[in-house]
């Protein structure tokens, strides 16, 4: 190969490493925005989070929240600073994605991937809500359900939720349930790898369901709402995936027939 016929070659490379960088850029400089707007905001992002917590309180409740070293709730906002700011980037770094990969795939496999990339963030979004609107709310009630209001001959035993083990918990809820939901943008994707196929999947269903469960155990409270909350729809999805991938398959035979004809 002549020089020539190297820079030839290296050119392409030289310019999509180029595109990369540029949209690396917006989403570092959306993602610092979004961090910027989530500090600022971030009593109020907080007070949002709190509002499963104030339910099981009252109205009108005088129950505080606690922080014990001095520099606890400068980092317990950051945090949340952090998880916004990811928050509303992922959907951002995903089109990103999407328009840096599309223009190398063929047509098939653009109408093939789209939809997978549109699932993702409704997925996300869709576990995080259960989290959010469905099971907090079941858990913190199991939770307080354990105070005692004491009396002659026994201490008063009340919850005092430190700020950050509180954000620490609701974060870890959310992304335990939003990443769950995407299984199956996951199977989807291995099967058209043809990694997994939907006989595979449907042979190794029940060895599925229970290790479904024992993830539910280990990623959520150890209560057992919780999990059951989180497992229940993810074997519902481990279904529609079967289906999907079912689906994929008779849609690829068909177009391989009519392709031979």
């Amino acid at each position: 190969m002549n020089d020539e016929q190297i820079n030839k070659s290296t050119a392409p490379l030289l310019t999509h490493l180029i595109e990369l960088r540029t949209r690396l850029l917006y989403c570092l400089a959306f993602f610092m925005v979004m961090f910027g707007a989530g500090y600022y905001f971030s009593a109020d992002i907080y007070h949002f989070l709190q509002q499963p917590l104030l339910q099981q309180f009252g109205e009108g409740s005088e129950r505080r929240m606690i922080y014990t070293g001095l520099q606890e709730a400068f980092f317990t906002y950051l945090k949340l600073a952090f998880f916004t700011a990811l928050f509303f980037s992922v959907p951002l770094i995903l089109i990103q994605v999407w328009r840096f990969l599309a223009p190398g795939m063929y047509q098939h496999e653009r109408k093939s991937f789209l939809p997978l990339f549109i699932m993702t963030p409704v997925l996300f979004i869709t576990g995080a809500a259960l989290a959010f609107y469905v099971v907090m709310p079941m858990a913190w009630q199991f939770f307080m359900s354990f105070e005692t209001a004491g009396g002659n001959e026994a201490i008063r035993v009340e919850l005092e939720a430190k700020v950050s083990e509180y954000l620490s918990l609701v974060i870890k809820l959310i992304l335990a349930f939003g990443l769950s939901f995407e299984l199956p943008v996951f199977l989807l994707i291995l099967a058209k790898t043809g990694m997994v196929t939907a006989e595979t999947l449907r042979h190794y269903r029940r060895h599925a369901i229970v290790l479904i469960f024992l993830v539910a155990a280990f990623i959520t409270p150890p209560d057992l709402i919780s999990q059951i909350a989180l497992g229940t729809p993810i074997v519902l999805l481990y279904e529609v995936s079967v289906y999907l991938v079912a689906m994929t398959e008779r849609r690829a035979q068909a177009a391989q027939e009519a392709a031979e004809i």
